[in-house]
């Protein structure tokens, strides 16, 4: 999970635009980001294989 403090610092505007940092959606976690959906990997696998995101298939070959 992430800091309380550092979710709350990313929803402000920054100073600048080129300090705006990407953070999930749901859980706050900033690595791993996925800017089609706004969600990291991690939310993204859960929500997908739980057929929560329309259009999204897990893959086999």
């Amino acid at each position: 999970m992430a800091k309380v403090c550092m979710m709350e610092k990313s929803k402000r505007p920054p100073k600048f635009e080129v300090r705006l940092h990407n953070r999930c959606k749901l859980c706050g976690r900033p690595r791993g980001y996925l800017r089609k959906f706004g969600i990291c990997r991690v939310c993204f696998r859960s929500l997908a294989l739980s057929g929560q995101i329309p259009g999204v298939t897990k893959s086999s070959w």
